[in-house]
């Protein structure tokens, strides 16, 4: 091979997060052996997708959101379609794989969606919008161009949704000890209070309201909490996928064995 076509191979790919030789392993400028056992998983994450090392704190954080979100049993399409992947006899993987692939716009899309509704927000307050105006004019936005309801608020399940309390307790927690300034749990908060006053009736944040909070508050652009969530759920289609091979069952699908699905006449509405 010559120079040229070497260095035109070399160049297909390009990546800053890893260099690559014989024995050697290095990880943004660092080597894996200095990381193992020193690091966290969730650092590993942050220095994987940021480029740097975050604090303990900034790490903490990070994880609790990681950790919130992991599971909400198999009503979930993710999970279901994981665990019925199993039944049809692939592996983890595959079943991993139909799992994650089931993460879209509605269901698991709603993190990065309240990440750009923050977003939203942030840029009218740094335009010299006070946060109630700024607030009102970030709903009226969304609603008209993107979708009347906005993501990260209210639940079809939990009335308080008990991950966002907790949540949001810990990120009180880490403004006041100068890890974020809070200005998005603010505004998180001022949306709850504005739906609710709106609609006569609590309408509590959600998992994905309080995770997005944390990970705009971090500095991650909107599409990676996305991509962390599918991270922090795929710990609950593993665990669910193979619960599933330890309970056996074969070609289990969305009903039970002598339930069938409604039949309509052609033209029926």
């Amino acid at each position: 091979m010559s120079d040229g076509s070497q260095k035109e191979a070399e160049d297909w790919w390009q990546t800053s997060l890893i260099r690559m030789e014989p024995n050697e392993i290095d990880i943004r400028g660092h080597p894996i052996q200095d990381l193992i056992g020193q690091v966290s998983f969730a650092q590993m994450i942050w220095l994987c997708l940021r480029g740097t090392l975050p604090s303990d704190a900034q790490a903490r954080l990070l994880e609790t959101a990681l950790t919130a979100a992991v599971d909400h049993g198999p009503q979930a399409p993710s999970i279901a379609a994981a665990r019925m992947a199993v039944t049809c006899g692939v592996g983890l993987n595959n079943a991993m794989a139909t799992g994650l692939n089931m993460l879209g716009d509605v269901h698991g899309g709603a993190g990065e969606q309240a990440s750009e509704l923050y977003a939203l927000t942030l840029e009218r307050m740094d335009a010299g919008a006070g946060l109630d105006a700024a607030v009102a004019g970030a709903i009226d936005a969304w609603t008209a161009k993107r979708d009347r309801h906005l993501p990260g608020f209210g639940h079809r399940f939990h009335t308080r949704d008990p991950r966002a309390t907790r949540l949001m307790e810990l990120v009180a927690q880490a403004q006041a000890d100068g890890v974020v300034d809070g200005r998005v749990r603010a505004i998180a908060m001022a949306i709850e209070g504005h739906l609710s006053a709106h609609k006569g009736r609590p309408i509590p944040m959600n998992i994905d309201g309080a995770t997005a909070v944390i990970y705009t508050e971090l500095g991650f652009p909107a599409p990676l909490a996305r991509g962390l969530f599918c991270l922090s759920r795929s710990v609950g289609i593993l665990a669910h996928a193979w619960e599933q091979t330890q309970q056996g069952g074969r070609n289990k699908g969305p009903l039970p064995k002598g339930y069938l699905w409604t039949h309509l006449e052609e033209g029926a509405e």
